[in-house]
């Protein structure tokens, strides 16, 4: 009798769209900078994404997000979408037309987009693999309205789509600097679906207190700010990788939102792309099934490199000392301008990827919360 052949794990897949190259959240808004668009056009330039690891993201349509938004909210998105105005009352009941969720001309096609990707991506990740999907990550939205610059929850959608596909357990991992409030709405009362979020304290949306514990799969770490790569390298090897090791998850959804580094103007933290990088590496062979999302991250050059650093880790890519000469070009050609001024980058943002490390003391407030929850989650 012929043995059977092992399945064999794809390539990690990176899940893309050319909607974000043009699309703007508006002239002053936070969401105003190229993100996905740099993260694809600089790894092409290393010669990382042959098309053969790239998939084009598909739109999703309205029936396929009511597993959590309400279909009156979706109704209103696309309405608000093709008229390019709201109500007051619309406004009021969706929060559409607001500064942080303004009305513009994809408000509905590019987060249908994202959320597509990570649907997408639950369904190739049946038999395993690694899936990159950049453009996701928005764990703000609601299921009846918009919420923090995200109009869906499309890390809510990925982890409803790897369980429709096998997977039971899964453990959601969140590094943003901001608290995932609207995937803790989702799930902070499912055993199956364990909650970590690592989050500057006091910063929006408030939410996320240590004390927070839904069913006790909820791990809400509130960090002060100038947290470093030392303090994010304990949280890792205390908190993140022992929760979820004891969980034994199916899937691992990792949201790398790249707000948390020196440069990010969205936060007050102060690590580098090492520690997100240090998180992406440590998390892949916990689970069989391992999906990377974006997240926030509002400095171009910054958001550009960290999440080209996450594709180069997850192919086993080595990162150069100094950027060839292609993609120093597409990092030289970004621009910010902001409301008072034009920002100019600095040297390293343009010649590299990695930053230099930005290590540092280990605080009280870090080690005593960080114990906290390591004793809470023994017991």
């Amino acid at each position: 009798m012929q043995a059977t052949k092992p399945h064999a794990t794809p390539p990690p897949r990176f899940i893309g769209s050319e909607i974000y190259r043009h699309s703007s959240y508006g002239a002053w808004h936070p969401l105003r900078v190229p993100r996905v668009s740099t993260v694809m056009d600089l790894a092409r330039s290393l010669g990382w994404l042959p098309a053969a690891q790239f998939i084009t993201s598909p739109r999703a349509k309205p029936s396929a997000l009511t597993s959590f938004h309400t279909p009156d909210y979706l109704a209103a998105l696309q309405a608000a979408e093709k008229a390019q105005k709201v109500s007051d009352e619309t406004k009021q009941r969706y929060s559409l037309g607001t500064p942080s969720n303004p009305i513009f001309k994809e408000m509905y096609r590019r987060p249908a987009t994202s959320a597509g990707a990570s649907l997408l991506a639950g369904e190739l990740l049946k038999k395993g693999g690694v899936i990159y999907a950049p453009a996701g990550g928005t764990h703000h939205g609601m299921p009846d309205r918009a919420n923090g610059f995200c109009y869906l929850n499309d890390p809510v959608l990925a982890i409803q789509s790897l369980r429709r596909n096998g997977a039971q357990r899964v453990a959601y991992v969140d590094i943003d600097a901001h608290h995932p409030d609207g995937v803790e709405h989702a799930f902070a009362d499912d055993p199956d679906t364990l909650l970590i979020s690592i989050h500057e304290e006091n910063r929006w949306p408030r939410t996320g207190p240590i004390s927070e514990m839904g069913v006790g799969q909820v791990f809400n770490l509130p960090v002060p700010a100038g947290l470093n790569d030392t303090e994010m390298a304990l949280i890792t090897d205390q908190l993140i990788l022992p929760r979820v090791s004891d969980f034994n998850p199916d899937a691992i959804v990792l949201q790398c939102g790249a707000d948390a580094v020196t440069e990010d103007p969205q936060s007050r933290l102060t690590l580098s792309n090492n520690a997100h990088w240090a998180i992406v590496t440590a998390l892949r062979p916990v689970a069989p099934r391992y999906l990377v999302l974006g997240g926030g991250g509002y400095n171009p050059w910054s958001v550009g490199r960290l999440w080209t650093g996450v594709w180069a880790i997850l192919n086993d890519q080595q990162i150069p000392d100094v950027l060839p000469t292609a993609a120093q070009d597409v990092l030289g050609a970004l621009s910010w301008h902001g409301p008072l001024r034009q920002h100019h980058p600095e040297r390293h943002w343009v010649t590299t990827l990695r930053d230099t490390p930005r290590d540092g003391p280990v605080s009280d407030a870090v080690w005593t919360r960080v114990q906290h929850l390591v004793a809470r989650g023994k017991v």
